[in-house]
C-alpha cells in the first residue's frame, strides 16, 4: 500500500496538476464545480480511484480553507445559519466516505446528471434567481430543509463530489433566499466542513499521497484567495454567469464520461504534456 501512495512525482505531471488545481481552485471560489478539474486531474496523473479521491480532498481542503476565509472576512457568511448546519454536513461527508469505499461511485452518474441539468434549465428559466438577498431570517421550516440539505449534500461531497459547491449554492438560495454572492460564502463553509470530514477520514484510512496533496494544497490557496476576492468584489453579476458555465460543463463532462466513456482527464493531460 504505501509503494502505491508515495509513488515517485513526475515533473511535468505536478506542473499539469499545480495548474489544474489553480484554476480549479479559482473557479470552485467563486460558483463551485472544482472537483470538476481536481479529480480526473488526479485520475489522470496515474493515481489509483481511492487515492485520487482521498489526495484530491485534502488539497481541495486547503484551498478552500482559504476561500473561506475571504468569505467570512468580507460578511459573506451568516454565521448563525451556518453553524447550525455544519454538524449534518460532517456527518454526511464521513457516511459518504465510508459508502464510496465499498461502492464504485459511477452508480451516482446518472443521478448526478439529472440533477445538474433540472438546476440548469431552473435558474436559466428563472432569469431573477437570486440576483436580491431576499432572506429574513431563520425558522423552523428553512432551517429543517437547510439541515436535510447539509446532510444530503455532505454525503454527495463525500461520496462523489462533482457539482458540490453548484448543488449547494442552489440549494442555499432557494431555501434561504440568499443572493449569488452570499449564497457562494455560506455554501463555501458548508462546503469546507463536508471536505475537512473526508480528508481526515480518508487520511485514516491511508488513501491520501501526501506528495502531491500538499505542495498542490498550498498552490490551491492562491487560486482560491484570488477567486474569492474577485467574487466578493465583482458579485452576483459575475458570480451567476461563472455558476452557470460551471454548471453546464460539470454537466457536458459528466455526460462524455459515462455514456461515451471519453476520459476527459487524460485527453487534457496528455494534450498538456505534449506541449511541455
Amino acid at each position: 500500500m504505501f509503494e502505491e501512495i508515495f509513488s515517485s512525482i513526475e515533473i511535468g505531471t505536478f506542473i499539469f496538476l499545480g495548474i489544474a488545481c489553480f484554476i480549479a481552485a479559482f473557479i470552485d471560489a467563486v460558483a463551485g464545480g472544482g472537483g470538476l478539474i481536481t479529480v480526473p486531474a488526479y485520475l489522470a496523473s496515474g493515481l489509483p480511484a481511492h487515492i485520487a479521491l482521498g489526495t484530491n480532498k485534502v488539497s481541495s481542503s486547503i484551498g478552500t480553507v482559504a476561500s473561506s476565509w475571504k468569505f467570512a472576512t468580507s460578511g459573506k457568511v451568516n454565521w448563525k445559519m451556518v453553524t447550525k448546519m455544519m454538524p449534518f454536513s460532517f456527518i454526511g461527508a464521513l457516511l459518504g466516505v465510508k459508502t464510496v469505499i465499498l461502492i464504485d461511485s459511477k452508480y451516482l452518474y446518472p443521478i448526478a446528471i439529472v440533477l445538474l441539468l433540472l438546476v440548469l434549465i431552473y435558474t436559466l428559466v428563472n432569469k431573477k434567481m437570486g440576483e436580491e438577498n431576499n432572506f429574513h431570517g431563520l425558522d423552523k421550516d428553512n432551517l429543517r430543509k437547510g439541515k436535510i440539505m447539509a446532510l444530503v449534500m455532505g454525503f454527495y461531497d463525500g461520496f462523489f463530489g462533482p457539482g458540490t459547491g453548484s448543488f449547494i449554492i442552489f440549494a442555499l438560495i432557494k431555501i434561504f433566499k440568499l443572493d449569488f454572492t452570499n449564497a457562494s460564502g455560506n455554501a463555501k463553509i458548508l462546503n469546507l466542513t463536508s471536505n475537512l470530514a473526508s480528508m481526515f477520514l480518508f487520511i485514516y484510512l491511508g488513501k491520501v499521497n501526501f506528495f502531491y496533496s500538499i505542495p498542490i494544497g498550498i498552490i490551491m490557496i492562491f487560486g482560491a484567495t484570488l477567486g474569492a476576492k474577485t467574487a466578493v468584489t465583482k458579485g452576483t453579476a459575475f458570480i451567476k454567469p461563472m455558476f452557470l458555465v460551471v454548471t453546464t460543463v460539470v454537466l457536458i463532462k459528466m455526460i462524455l464520461e459515462s455514456m461515451f466513456g471519453i476520459d476527459v482527464g487524460g485527453v487534457i493531460k496528455d494534450l498538456f504534456l505534449s506541449i511541455l
